[in-house]
């Protein structure tokens, strides 16, 4: 099974996460550090509804000016949109397999789709 981290090697619930993947035998584990290398509008748009949530829902409060900008009220495109110009603003680790997606907060939710 191949799975997809969008990975913030500064997290310790992400480092957990990728740990996790990396153990589980069989799991082919590709990994996104997205600070460095952000996900489009578009692939953030199908991670949430693959993950059947929100943008608002997936947008990192803590430590950023999130809420302060409106953010968790607006509307999803303006949500995507500051997400992939500031990637900061994307909630970790997201991880995304051929079972589906799970924003792996805890890091056992990543158990739903291996």
């Amino acid at each position: 099974m191949k799975a997809t981290i969008w990975h913030n090697p500064a997290c310790g619930t992400s480092r957990k996460t990728l740990a996790i993947l990396q153990e589980t035998f069989g799991v082919e584990v590709s990994v996104v550090e997205y600070l460095a290398t952000p996900p489009s509008a578009e692939k953030l748009a199908q991670l949430y509804r693959d993950a059947g949530m929100t943008p608002q829902a997936g947008l990192r409060l803590r430590g950023t000016d999130a809420e302060e900008r409106g953010l968790p009220q607006a509307d999803d495109a303006t949500v995507l949109a500051a997400m992939a110009a500031e990637p900061r603003l994307i909630e970790r680790p997201l991880v995304e397999t051929d079972k589906g997606v799970r924003l792996c907060r805890p890091q056992d939710k990543v158990h739903e789709i291996l």
